[in-house]
């Protein structure tokens, strides 16, 4: 995927970090029209303005062709959307993370102690029953300071996150960070791969880990806590009122030395009182760390685990419709799990105006000086 820069062309993520993609198509005979820096970009900026699908993002291209042809050459105009789409299922996503993954860590700001939560997701429009195979399971690293997705890596089902999250921290930076997991990445190997790359770790624990959850309940029954927080959240038609308790004695855990570094024990107790029914709900959760038993740090940092689903997952299904795509073909639901992702950190990074996403989206599509700036152009 080359491009002829010149010495006054401004780096972006098309001409520096997507540069290195190999097309997917047989580039020897000859006979290309549409060059793949071209699709990239036509296809980037139209989801980046409200695009969901290959046609209307040839929509977008035949409208916005003058456009194009200032940050590309469509020497032959905008592709057919068979042709989009052919290039996207057939494009390798392994190579296409990896050039997010550079370019996320190029424009990423890094803070100590940054939570990165890291949990799967199904796509469920790309189930493709027809062909035999499962619905593709992406499992991403969500930076909650940044907003940002840091990489992500598909399984073939949720179950498979056991083997997934190992790989996904090796792709990405985690040093210094905080890495918080649902209770299906609590395991041992988790544990130490995290604290051998000088992270932290809070993993959830459940009854995968029946002996673990025990020798917490039998630490809350007999042992004090050392720290106490309280915080409230309100919002969204609830009240809720979240207390950490955090323990840092261990005398009850067995096999102790299997969870590396292993410092406190936590519990997390929700009270939700919900405004239109009136009803309270109560809920208790558990966790390990290696972090000190410090609950007012524990506690911010198990509720920005949740930012995953609230501003990645959420966002991916209502504002963008992944769930309702219906990209079922080669690689062309993974590969454009990663265009949303990139379009989102776009949005996530502009601070430019105080909208919504959704707004932005709107405002990218009408305004073409505000699209540049969002693409860095």
């Amino acid at each position: 995927m080359t491009r002829n820069q010149g010495p006054a062309t401004k780096q972006t993520l098309f001409n520096k970090h997507f540069t290195n993609l190999k097309d997917p198509r047989c580039t020897y005979r000859g006979n290309l029209k549409h060059l793949l820096s071209d699709i990239m970009l036509l296809t980037i900026s139209a989801v980046l303005c409200g695009a969901d699908n290959w046609e209307l993002v040839k929509v977008f291209g035949d409208s916005q062709l003058s456009w194009l042809k200032k940050h590309g050459k469509f020497a032959n105009g905008i592709p057919s959307s068979y042709t989009i789409e052919r290039v996207f299922t057939a494009l390798d996503p392994k190579s296409f993370n990896t050039c997010f993954i550079n370019w996320i860590e190029s424009i990423r700001k890094k803070s100590d102690g940054e939570v990165i939560a890291i949990d799967g997701k199904s796509i469920r429009g790309a189930n493709p029953k027809k062909n035999g195979n499962k619905m593709p399971h992406i499992v991403s690293a969500f930076a909650s300071d940044n907003g940002i997705t840091l990489g992500q890596v598909k399984v073939d089902e949720k179950s498979n996150e056991i083997t997934a999250i190992p790989d996904l921290l090796e792709l990405i930076a985690i040093e210094g960070c905080t890495i918080t997991i649902d209770a299906m990445g609590c395991q041992t190997d988790i544990a130490a791969k995290i604290r051998d790359n000088r992270a932290n770790y809070i993993l959830a624990v459940k009854g995968n880990q029946g002996s673990l959850e025990q020798s917490i309940l039998d630490t809350i029954r007999f042992e004090k806590p050392v720290s106490i927080d309280v915080e409230d959240d309100f919002g969204h038609g609830r009240i809720e009122k979240r207390t950490c308790y955090a323990y840092n004695s261990l005398t009850h855990v067995e096999n102790i030395d299997r969870w590396k570094d292993l410092r406190t024990l936590i519990k997390i107790e929700s009270e939700v009182y919900h405004k239109t029914s009136g009803e309270t709900t109560t809920e208790q959760r558990y966790y390990i760390s290696d972090l000190p038993p410090i609950a007012s740090t524990l506690n911010k940092r198990i509720r920005q685990h949740w930012s995953v689903e609230n501003n990645l997952h959420w966002t991916l299904d209502v504002e963008f419709g992944e769930d309702k795509s219906r990209k079922r073909n080669g690689y062309s639901a993974e590969n454009y799990n990663i265009i949303l992702k990139t379009a989102l950190t776009m949005l996530a990074n502009d601070k430019s105006k105080k909208l919504s996403k959704k707004s932005k989206r709107m405002k990218a599509a009408l305004d073409y000086k505000y699209r540049e700036s969002i693409l860095n152009f």
